[in-house]
C-alpha cells in the first residue's frame, strides 16, 4: 500500500500567485531574521559564559600564586618496608 499526496492546485490567476510568492518570501525572511537572532543569542551568552570563567580562573590563579610566596612545609619522609606481590596466573 503506497501513500500518495495530492498534487497541490496551483491557482492560475496572477495576484493569487504574486501574494503566495510575497507570503513565501516573509515567511522564509521571518525564519531567517529568527535565526539570526538566535545565533546571536548563543553568541553573546557564549561570550559572556569564557569572560565569566577567566575571571574566576584569573581569581584562582592569584590567590595560588599568593600561596605559592608562603614559605611551604616539606613533610618529613616516612620510611618503611615494602613488599612486593607477584600475581602469578597458572593456566590449568
Amino acid at each position: 500500500m503506497r501513500f500518495v499526496l495530492p498534487l497541490p492546485r496551483r491557482s492560475r490567476h496572477p495576484l493569487v500567485r504574486a501574494l503566495s510568492l510575497l507570503v513565501g518570501v516573509a515567511l522564509v525572511g521571518v525564519l531567517f531574521v529568527f535565526g539570526l537572532m538566535v545565533a546571536g543569542v548563543l553568541l553573546v551568552g557564549g561570550g559572556l559564559l569564557l569572560a565569566l570563567r577567566a575571571w574566576t580562573t584569573r581569581g584562582r590563579r592569584a590567590s595560588a600564586q599568593a600561596a605559592a610566596a608562603r614559605p611551604q612545609h616539606k613533610p618529613e619522609v616516612l620510611e618503611g618496608e615494602f613488599v612486593v606481590l607477584r600475581h602469578t596466573r597458572s593456566a590449568h
